[in-house]
């Protein structure tokens, strides 16, 4: 039985709300009433009564519940790990990737990937599905759009084009999993938590692909060792089929999908983990910009003249917003006072120092432009640049504005929208930009 129609009806009616549960509680449907009421929660995170009733089921659930549900979650995400297993070993056919600068399978991984995630999170889950269908077909359609408007960019462009969809692709599909989970409308704090959460999940699959590759050298030795030849069609199931399975299984590893992004577990695991590693990694970092903006005044033109080093200053500001991201708590209850202020000093040290570099950098690049015109990647480089400047901007003025006070509220505030200007700009260098450069 659904009891979505009744939750719905009473979504503001405490009373009428528990009377329901305690018939489905007399009706032996109390698994069905809270996996409906859970996916009540998910598309309307702003509702209090939701989130209430959603606290306590994760609470009341019992463990033989919870394991029978990780277990059926589990079977579900390995046999669509298989599928785009075999998807991404059969995308890497000789006769597909033979004379093609970048193979299909490399530009378009990431979509194909999301796909089954987002299938995943529709059969796991008692959401809506055509929420997720909706964004699957979205997906499908703009890279469907990157593959037919590729050929019709200017042919001096067209390779820089290709080359920026390797990232903006996998950036689109990342926001699409978020959209899928949250939804359109969703308060700051579940955004921080499915960004910290992403971290993991990318940590994750690391681990994983670090060890595949270790096994699959071991395996293709000892098979050398018996002088006993693998098949070219079984080296590529070994090695793409397997980086197929990578990406649900990394999910599911440490994300229960019948909870809202908030609700997960950060207590402990790699969330723990990665928290203190990323807070350790805060005053290390704050050394290196200081002793880069101490050496700037001696190396002053190089950035002006070395299109490498900008390349290098943009995936430092990525690198820097993420580590932001893992060092900000999620509740500053978890650390002691004196903890907290020195975790605010010192990210509120690296967001100022950080600004400072981005717009050096920021001076170089439109320079160049200024002397050498607008090209598809400095367009690129000038929107990504000015979108972390202003991010880091506002949690410098909001940290600064209120003081200690909910410090670690402005942030995810910062990081909320973060996400949404993350949003605009790759779909403008996806969707847009080709016909800037036709």
């Amino acid at each position: 039985m659904s009891y979505l129609p009744i939750i719905q009806q009473h979504h503001s009616s405490p009373k009428e709300l528990e009377e329901a549960y305690q018939a489905a509680l007399r009706q032996g449907d109390a698994e069905a009433f809270a996996a409906d009421l859970l996916a009540c929660h998910q598309e309307a995170p702003e509702n209090l009564l939701y989130a209430a009733w959603a606290q306590r089921f994760s609470q009341l659930v019992p463990t033989a519940t919870r394991t029978r549900s990780t277990a059926r979650n589990w079977k579900l995400a390995v046999l669509l790990a298989a599928l785009t297993g075999l998807t991404f070993w059969g995308l890497t056919s000789p006769s597909l990737v033979r004379n093609i600068e970048i193979p299909f399978i490399v530009k378009y991984w990431a979509p194909i990937a999301t796909l089954f995630a987002l299938i995943f999170f529709a059969l796991a889950t008692r959401q809506k599905r055509r929420h997720v269908l909706l964004i699957a077909a979205a997906l499908v359609l703009i890279s469907g759009y990157v593959y037919l408007i590729t050929p019709q960019v200017a042919e001096r462009y067209r390779s820089d084009y290709a080359k920026l969809m390797l990232l903006h692709l996998p950036m689109l599909c990342w926001i699409s999993l978020g959209i899928g989970l949250l939804g359109w409308k969703s308060a700051a704090v579940e955004r921080f938590a499915f960004l910290i959460k992403s971290i993991e999940v990318m940590i994750t699959a690391g681990l994983y692909l670090m060890a595949g590759m270790a096994f699959g050298g071991i395996t293709m030795a000892l098979f050398q060792t018996l002088n006993i030849t693998l098949s070219e069609a079984l080296v590529r199931l070994m090695a793409a089929g397997g980086a197929g399975l990578i990406p649900l299984v990394a999910v599911v590893s440490v994300y229960d999908p019948s909870l809202t992004p908030g609700e997960q577990d950060f207590t402990q695991g790699l969330s723990r983990l990665i928290a203190t590693l990323m807070r350790l990694l805060l005053p290390l970092t704050l050394g290196v910009l200081v002793v880069y903006i101490l050496s700037i005044p001696f190396n002053f033109m190089a950035p002006f003249n070395n299109r490498s080093l900008l390349i290098v200053y943009n995936v430092m500001l990525f690198a820097i917003m993420g580590l932001l991201v893992g060092a900000t708590p999620l509740a500053e209850e978890a650390l002691s006072p004196r903890l907290q202020r020195a975790l605010r000093s010192g990210i509120l040290a690296v967001i100022l120092l950080a600004l400072l570099v981005s717009l050096y950098a920021l001076s170089a690049i439109l320079f160049r432009t200024a002397q050498g015109g607008m090209t598809i990647n400095r367009l690129a480089v000038v929107g990504w640049n000015s979108v972390n400047i202003c991010l880091l901007g506002v949690m410098a003025f909001r940290l600064l504005r209120k003081g200690q006070q909910s410090w670690s509220e402005q942030m995810k505030a910062t990081f909320s929208t973060g996400t949404s200007a993350y949003l605009a700009w790759t779909m403008v260098m996806i969707l847009v930009s080709p016909w800037l450069f036709r």
